[in-house]
């Protein structure tokens, strides 16, 4: 790979594709959002179509040659084993049929004529997390929780993304953690879309606000102005913006969730012993103040740890809009510098 030659990151998710482009120095030659809409629903055959269209459409943006794209990184919600197929049951937010079992890697590979690397969309953004503490050619162990509709995750382990025997390492969101512990909840039970009932997405997620943790609380406050939106849904997504203005109910909703996430964070601290624990998605995409609130309550929440282990950085992770396609790019760089050396 030579100086004139990039890789590009493919973020693919439910309504649309972001793009960016990486080259040899490890530069990125976009800065922020490179959107295009997915069109998953019409299914693969419409929505490959549209990824290629896009991404020469992204090219051109950036003023590069299409012929310069020497190999490209995919990501995608999962589940999806670690090549890209696709769960027989299909794919978070792709509804059409035919994604079920589908080999989005090997489908876009043949549409573009690059080769094509896949992560899952939370190992890429856990990558990305990874990154920009370390840099390239490190030692160092990560573990990222990324909380948005549901709960994903990626642990990077001596600088490689655990991805396990059938690609679904790093799932970090159906981990049980021992949620009966968090004041405040005596009465709750929390169930995951999985079956499960304690996951950490079950309490971490968009979905869990919507469906368990807002209800519970709005009997607990009667006459609280979500109280009086008919769609749950909708309620759900103005609980952070109220959380953020000081909100009682928005804010103790928030530190459930703060609460998770130090439990969580506990037991992976005694698995894995990581140098910096990460947590990113739409719950922190928030001002600074709100940022350093909810990270100093997950750390009051996790249980004391050794001496040791005791200062293990908290943060939240960076440009979080674009982490998927800036660690699709960093794996499909890896790749491409491997294979050309």
């Amino acid at each position: 790979m030579n100086e004139k030659q990039v890789v590009a990151g493919i973020d693919l998710g439910g309504t649309a594709v972001n793009y960016t482009f990486l080259t040899h120095d490890r530069r990125f030659l976009v800065e922020g959002l490179c959107e295009h809409p997915a069109l998953v629903a019409e299914g693969p055959d419409v929505c490959l179509q549209q990824i290629a269209d896009g991404l020469e459409i992204a090219a051109t943006g950036v003023g590069l040659s299409p012929d310069a794209i020497v190999g490209v990184g995919l990501d995608t919600p999962g589940p999806a084993t670690g090549e890209g197929v696709l769960s027989a049951r299909g794919s978070t937010n792709f509804a059409h049929d035919s994604w079920a079992g589908f080999d989005i890697r090997a489908g876009l590979q043949a549409k573009l004529g690059r080769p094509v690397c896949y992560l899952n969309d939370g190992n890429a953004a856990a990558l990305w997390g990874h990154f920009t503490r370390f840099g390239v050619e490190n030692r160092a162990t990560s573990v990222s929780a990324i909380i948005g509709t549901g709960l994903g995750g990626g642990v990077i382990v001596h600088g490689d993304v655990v991805t396990g025997r059938n690609g679904f390492g790093g799932e970090l969101g159906h981990v049980l953690i021992p949620y009966q512990s968090i004041p405040g909840i005596e009465d709750l039970e929390p169930r995951c879309n999985c079956g499960r009932t304690g996951d950490l997405e079950s309490l971490c997620s968009l979905t869990a606000i919507e469906r368990t943790i807002l209800p519970f609380f709005l009997k607990r406050h009667p006459g609280h102005q979500l109280g009086e939106l008919s769609d749950p849904k909708r309620a759900a997504k103005f609980v952070r913006g109220l959380a953020e203005k000081g909100d009682a109910m928005c804010r103790e909703i928030f530190r459930v969730q703060a609460c998770a996430l130090g439990l969580f964070f506990d037991e992976m601290m005694n698995v894995f012993d990581p140098d910096v624990l990460f947590v990113g998605g739409g719950a922190v995409e928030t001002d600074a103040t709100f940022q350093q609130w909810f990270v100093n309550e997950i750390r009051q929440a996790m249980p004391r740890q050794r001496e040791e282990q005791a200062g293990v950085e908290i943060l939240v992770m960076p440009n979080g809009d674009t982490a998927g396609a800036r660690g699709a790019a960093i794996e499909a760089l890896a790749r491409a510098l491997r294979e050309s050396a």
